[in-house]
């Protein structure tokens, strides 16, 4: 097949990529560079330096007439969203319906969608949420991934274009870049690794799914033959607090320096945890690196980097 990915010079849609091309697919690259790398995105790719929200996306389309595609660019701070609710949603939904609309244009046959979990439920009722939990966004970010999950339904009923929405609790991973609330493993690691003094907002007891973006790319790697039509929470299950998550980082690189605290920011959540029993019940999925195992291969990747 294939394969049009589009922010696949991001942490996350990067290794979705060389996974896709380890598997024989054809793969397609459009990215802006805002927040991708260079050096993320695979030799074997084809890759267009664009905007999702340009009017020349549908050039692209029309060149490579992907099979899939798979939407992972986007506004994600959800911080940024709090300060400037209009780009949000002038890259997360008017970028989106510029995807939808060649989708359907240029005949693409699914939409993997890379929506969000906690950011989507807000405050939750109960803890781990499922995919029938009650969507009250407490961001505009959670907003703007809402509304293209809504849009995506809507496509299907009029255009019969097929869907599997990816709910990602916190991903992280090799790669990781220090934007939006998830960044938090990539920043204490490198301020850590550089000797300077993270800050944990708030009193740091806010706790995560912190599920890792090899586990993340499987998910992906079985989206693109099952699970249409289908919304799927990406999560471990598990809870950690940014306190322990600091001191978990700080023990694997003799980093011995006192938690500093900051004022918690606007819009942030207090628990947020997602179960994944749908998609492992239907597709087979489940979490396979724990967040010690995780945190480690995090690490050695910003040693090396250093």
């Amino acid at each position: 097949m294939k394969v049009l990915i589009t922010g696949g010079a991001g942490f996350i849609a990067s290794n979705i990529a060389d996974r896709y091309l380890e598997l024989g697919h054809e793969v397609v690259i459009v990215d802006n560079m805002i927040s991708g790398q260079k050096e993320n995105i695979p030799a074997a790719a084809k890759f267009y330096e664009m905007d999702i929200c340009d009017e020349a996306l549908k050039n692209v389309f029309e060149a490579e007439k992907p099979d899939i595609v798979n939407h992972h660019a986007a506004q994600m701070d959800v911080r940024k969203s709090v300060a400037d609710p209009a780009y949000d949603a002038n890259v997360n939904v008017i970028g989106g319906l510029n995807i939808l609309q060649n989708c359907v244009k240029y005949k693409v046959k699914k939409v993997i969608f890379a929506s969000t979990g906690g950011a989507i439920y807000g405050e939750q009722d109960y803890f781990p949420a499922d995919e029938e939990h009650p969507n009250r966004p407490l961001s505009p970010y959670g907003i703007t991934k809402l509304t293209t999950e809504k849009y995506l339904f809507f496509y299907n009923h009029v255009y019969g274009l097929n869907y599997t929405i990816l709910r990602y609790a916190n991903v992280y991973g090799p790669r990781q870049n220090p934007h939006g609330e998830a960044g938090v493993v990539a920043i204490f690691s490198q301020r850590m690794l550089r000797k300077e003094q993270p800050r944990i907002n708030g009193e740091g007891t806010q706790t995560r799914d912190y599920v890792f973006v090899g586990d993340v790319v499987k998910a992906n790697e079985l989206a693109l033959t099952g699970g249409d039509n289908r919304i799927y929470n990406i999560g471990t299950g598990i809870e950690t607090d940014v306190n322990t998550l600091f001191r978990t980082i700080a023990s694997k690189m003799d980093y011995d320096v006192e938690e500093v605290h900051a004022d918690a920011q606007p819009g942030e959540q207090l628990r947020s945890v997602l179960t994944a029993a749908r998609i492992q019940e239907e597709l087979g999925w489940e979490p396979t690196v724990d967040i010690k195992t995780g945190l480690e291969r995090t690490v050695d990747f910003f040693r090396d980097k250093m």
